[in-house]
């Protein structure tokens, strides 16, 4: 195990982590844990960057960076819904597509094939993690960036859809 998937394992201890201190119910629960979600964040930066710059890259970081992303990201929407700080049907589009993505990968994984994270990804990624904490202090303004999350999804999506067509063909 080297330091990159520990950094992913520590990014899914953190799920739980963020959930339980949204759910405090103090009055800084909302800041606390955005700043959960922020540190999450940056371990997903910084195990990509010492995976590639130390060539530390593993079959298996490369399915489960994306995933802990994944979980981390519908975590915190559940959250946000269930408080009333996003619409249900963010948390239903992003849902349904990071399933897909899920039961593609796995079905890639399984024939020995892998599509890494791409632009489109870690934009999307972004966005996500800049409106979320937008939210934090400017609902309307974290409500419109949110929505502009939700299109580079799709548009993440559609890239991702096309490269997993032509890696299955």
């Amino acid at each position: 195990m080297n330091i990159p998937n520990l950094l992913t394992l520590f990014r899914l201890f953190l799920i739980p982590v963020f959930v339980f201190i949204f759910f405090l119910g103090v009055e800084s629960s909302l800041l606390y844990s955005i700043y959960v979600f922020l540190l999450a964040g940056f371990t997903d930066v910084l195990d990509g960057y010492i995976a590639r710059r130390f060539n530390m890259n593993t079959k298996w970081g490369t399915v489960m960076d994306p995933l802990a992303d994944k979980l981390m990201l519908t975590a915190v929407l559940t959250c946000l819904v269930i408080a009333n700080l996003a619409p249900l049907w963010v948390l239903l589009v992003i849902t349904a597509k990071e399933l897909f993505m899920i039961i593609a990968g796995t079905i890639l994984y399984r024939n020995n094939s892998v599509i890494p994270a791409n632009s489109f990804g870690k934009i999307s990624t972004f966005l996500f993690y800049i409106s979320i904490f937008t939210l934090a202090f400017n609902v309307k303004l974290g409500d419109y960036l949110l929505y502009i999350s939700v299109l580079s999804a799709i548009i993440a999506f559609i890239n991702y859809f096309i490269l997993y067509h032509n890696n299955k063909i």
